[in-house]
């Protein structure tokens, strides 16, 4: 049994000011660049069986700068559709919903093509996702470069925890994490590592 190594896609503009971004597609920064590029060393001496990325531009730049070639992408590691939330700060969302909570609560439904999504609903993509690549995890190494709340959400299922235990697992831009077994067991082997 292979390890499950997940990378989340370095900076963007929103991310570096905290702004969810789900389905918005926008570029690296330049520092966003750096760490994807910073990622390479971390993965150079392995042989993947799989590449998966999110098929939005920031997840597949860095799966380029990270030397990840013969990547394909699955729709299913798209972020969280954050609904109205979309480009919304936390703490905006808490001057009139202070209550609010991601990970129980989910998003209210936003503009045409933000439907929004809940945690069960991101939860069963992270299920489909983690069924598309268990054969090839058979074999070796799987690699997935995605984004923060999507890979958070994976990891809990992976660990057989319900789609909320993802909020106890912080994810920084240009970050590289493994899941691995132990004694047959899915388990946590490295977490949220920069250069």
């Amino acid at each position: 049994m292979g390890e499950l190594v997940l990378v989340r896609h370095g900076q963007t503009e929103w991310s570096r000011v905290g702004r969810h971004t789900g389905r918005t597609d926008l570029p690296l920064t330049e520092e966003g660049e750096r760490q994807a590029g910073a990622v390479r060393p971390m993965l150079e001496d392995r042989e993947f069986a799989l590449v998966l990325t999110s098929p939005l531009d920031r997840a597949v730049r860095t799966a380029e700068f990270a030397g990840l070639e013969g990547a394909d992408t699955h729709p299913d590691l798209v972020e969280w559709d954050y609904g109205a939330y979309e480009g919304i700060t936390t703490a905006e969302i808490h001057r009139s919903t202070p209550d609010w909570n991601l990970w129980t609560d989910g998003v209210p439904p936003g503009a045409k093509g933000f439907p929004g999504e809940g945690p069960e609903q991101v939860g069963a993509r992270a299920d489909r996702v983690l069924d598309h690549l268990a054969p090839a995890l058979e074999t070796g190494d799987v690699v997935l470069v995605a984004h923060s709340h999507l890979l958070r959400v994976l990891t809990a299922r992976r660990l057989g925890l319900p789609p909320s235990g993802g909020a106890l697992f912080r994810l920084d831009t240009g970050s590289v994490s493994t899941l691995g077994t132990e004694h047959g067991r899915p388990v946590l082997t490295s977490w949220n590592r920069s250069w």
